[in-house]
């Protein structure tokens, strides 16, 4: 699956996205620096409509933020692995916790860590266009 959009169109292609993904639970998102990973799950996170601030878990490793789930209040977790050496840093950060606690997981610069994802992880890849246009590509890995 794969979307080209501007900037101006996120939140719809974050709508679509959801759609897409079913019932998957963690999401790997590759992409450049300034490609637009975080931007991106900040529009998946108000489409999901999460009213904690949403940013960039760069030093906290992961952020952990509610969404109303028909009702019910779960976590999501957002996570940004670029600080990370290795998969044992992530596991004693606690991220491979996260990845199978069942709850929704978006994670950046999963390369850091690749052996700690399971099997049905989502992989989406994000690249500049232009400076207003994006391209996601969705594959299973």
């Amino acid at each position: 699956m794969e979307w080209q959009f501007a900037l101006d169109d996120i939140n719809e292609i974050a709508t679509m996205f959801w759609k897409a993904a079913g019932s998957t639970t963690v999401f790997a998102f590759h992409g450049q620096m300034g490609a637009g990973k975080t931007t991106f799950i900040h529009a998946l996170c108000d489409v999901k409509g999460v009213k904690d601030i949403v940013g960039s878990p760069t030093f906290s490793i992961i952020n952990e933020y509610a969404y109303d789930c028909e009702g019910t209040p779960k976590p999501l977790f957002h996570m940004d692995l670029y600080r990370l050496k290795d998969e044992e840093e992530a596991q004693r950060a606690g991220v491979e916790d996260a990845l199978n606690s069942g709850y929704i997981c978006l994670v950046e610069w999963p390369e850091k860590a690749p052996g700690i994802f399971p099997d049905n992880t989502l992989h989406v890849y994000i690249e500049l266009v232009d400076s207003k246009t994006r391209r996601i590509k969705i594959a299973n890995n």
